[in-house]
């Protein structure tokens, strides 16, 4: 594991996303807040259930059935079994399993929600949860079947049942039974309390940590396509004018004026500039800041969505032990999470489409300022055979299709489950599980897109008229050149492809930030 500058402490101290992309890709330590006064808040609301079950009080999901069963009084003497019965029961999860990094986040996300110290459960609970994070214990959780409200119930009863010794973890790279595992490392499987599998369950902890992912991937993603279209103007010999500061000032828009100076650095837009085959670029190149901006102006506003439901107690009940009240409530419903991820799926789908109607330009001999045809870096004597990117073009188009088709809003959606009782739910985990398709599928037209810039600008290189590459793009087509060598005779460029997405996932180029 590689460190990331400091621990990510689990406590009163608010998360930020990048705590927990540092968490998922294993790149921080973590630390549980371990003072007593905390350890004392944490105790208080678990001491305080118990002393309301033994003046017989009624909570729901401690002496009362779950859901629309809220209505079902359960003796005493079944109390303690009704935890298991509740993560048992929600153990129908399917699809595929949430991958490892996605899993952290998970276990991150539920972790920082129970820290508030107002959802009930003991410091051993929040100490075995840390636990599993700090030696990489993975429960593995089906994506498919959480409808986002009450809260994620049917993943995260993976989180409950493993916590407790049962079902299946990866652990040291092995699938392994969780009974196995605690007894490996000298545990003994955790007795949920009265509230504790109601409180690990019901919240928004898989919704929420696939968002954070997705907001890393966007903010990534959008540098690069800013990059990307600065090595399309150059490739296509476009009108680097287009960003002039002056320009944005009339309509400043601070995300679209940020891309727009990325762009004119990229250029270095105050040096002289070649003669123009256009007075106006096609709207790929053009409007590129526009495009984009929306993506950068919408950031502030994913953060502060997901941010905030990081940093909350998304349970139901909340137990405020301090003014000794059991406060029933929806916390558990994800909206703003449903919201934010359906919005950011149109955000990403759009850069595909941007990135997309670029790469359609370099291609074709009509548009491209007298490039070779479909970037073929072949002699003329064997040009009729090769055909260079005409197939990586049509894939893009492929990607760039289901992508955008992916955008339609999750969150429109509910339906009544629970016998009426969750009669409106948030659908914010399917939102969130869109919103990562999403990226991967624009991710994979900026993989093309980027290999394909690439060839344009080596192309162009090789006229007698050609100028000197800006120091930005020089340095990015040296480093791009270490991997992907031009296109001359035709090659199978799946594997580069792949080798350029495990780039984009490493965030391995430097950009703008």
């Amino acid at each position: 594991m590689t460190t990331h500058l400091e621990p990510v402490t689990f406590g009163e101290r608010p998360l930020r996303i990048e705590d927990v992309l540092a968490l998922a890709n294993r790149q921080a330590p973590t630390q549980l807040q371990n003072d007593a006064a905390y350890r004392q808040r944490i105790a208080k609301g678990a001491q305080f259930l118990d002393s309301l079950l033994d003046k017989e009080g009624v909570i729901y999901g401690v002496t009362t059935g779950y859901g629309d069963s809220c209505v079902v009084a359960v003796p005493l003497q079944h109390v303690e079994a009704l935890p298991r019965h509740l993560y048992t029961f929600h153990g129908c999860g399917l699809g595929k399993l949430l991958d490892a990094q996605a899993t952290r986040a998970v276990l991150a996300a539920r972790l920082q929600s129970l820290c508030h110290g107002v959802s009930g459960v003991r410091v051993e609970l929040l100490e075995r949860l840390h636990a599993f994070l700090e030696h990489d214990v993975l429960p593995l959780i089906p994506e498919e079947g959480s409808v986002g409200a009450s809260g994620d119930l049917t993943p995260l009863s993976y989180v409950a049942a493993t916590l407790s010794g049962e079902r299946e973890v990866m652990f040291r790279g092995e699938r392994r039974e969780a009974a196995d595992v605690h007894r490996e490392l000298g545990w003994e499987p955790l007795v949920l309390r009265p509230k504790e599998a109601l409180a690990l369950m019901n919240g928004t902890a898989v919704m929420t940590g696939l968002a954070c992912l997705a907001f890393a991937r966007a903010d990534y993603l959008l540098q690069l396509a800013t990059r990307i279209t600065a090595l399309n103007v150059v490739a296509l010999q476009g009108n680097p004018e287009h960003f002039d500061e002056r320009l944005f000032a009339a309509k400043p828009h601070p995300g679209q004026m940020q891309v727009a100076a990325w762009l004119r650095k990229d250029l270095a837009i105050d040096a002289p500039t070649a003669p123009l085959h256009r007075l106006q670029d096609r709207y790929s190149l053009r409007c590129a800041p526009h495009v984009l901006g929306v993506l950068a102006d919408s950031l502030n506003w994913l953060r502060s969505f997901i941010e905030i439901e990081l940093n909350s107690a998304n349970d139901n009940p909340i137990i405020d032990a301090e003014e000794e009240r059991v406060l029933h409530g929806g916390h558990f419903y994800g909206g703003h999470i449903a919201f934010a991820m359906d919005s950011l799926k149109t955000l990403v789908a759009n850069v595909a489409d941007l990135l997309d109607r670029q790469l359609a330009l370099l291609v074709d001999v009509r548009y491209n300022h007298g490039l070779p045809s479909n970037l073929s870096g072949a002699p003329a004597d064997r040009a009729m055979i090769n055909h260079g990117f005409k197939a990586v073009q049509i894939g893009t188009s492929a990607w760039t299709a289901e992508a955008l088709k992916n955008t339609m809003p999750a969150s429109v959606f509910s339906r009544s489950t629970e016998c009426h009782n969750q009669d409106k739910v948030s659908m914010g985990t399917i939102a969130a599980r869109d919103a990562i398709r999403v990226l991967e599928l624009t991710e994979q037209v900026a993989a093309a897109t980027l290999l394909a810039a690439n060839q344009g600008v080596w192309l162009r290189a090789q006229a007698s008229d050609s100028r000197e590459l800006p120091p930005a793009l020089a340095e990015m087509h040296i480093e791009l050149a270490k991997d992907f060598p031009p296109v001359i005779e035709d090659r199978a460029l799946e594997g580069e492809l792949r080798l350029c997405l495990k780039r984009i996932a490493e965030q391995h180029w430097r950009l703008h930030a």
